[in-house]
């Protein structure tokens, strides 16, 4: 078999589509986590790990939005959460 090369075109579209699937895959963990922390809510370990998995995702979403300045995408992030958070506890 030879080896065929991908274009660009393909390689975005595929790794587009990893990147849905491993968004999935975060979701069902969470899922899964959120059973597991029932069961000790004291535990502050869980909320650490997730502060770590929150921070990660930020800085991926501020390299996917490419701004010039990181600093204010952070920023508008965090608003976004903010906004976020305050219309659930409506």
């Amino acid at each position: 078999m030879g080896s065929e090369k991908k274009t660009a075109h393909e390689t975005y579209r595929e790794r587009k589509n990893d990147i849905a699937v491993l968004l999935d895959l975060i979701g069902q963990e969470l899922l899964r986590d959120s059973g597991e922390e029932a069961k000790d809510p004291d535990d502050w370990g869980r909320a650490g790990d997730l502060g770590h998995v929150c921070a990660t995702l930020k800085e991926v979403l501020v390299f996917l939005m490419g701004s010039e300045c990181e600093e204010a995408s952070f920023e508008m992030i965090e608003e976004h959460l903010e906004e976020m958070r305050s219309s659930r506890k409506k």
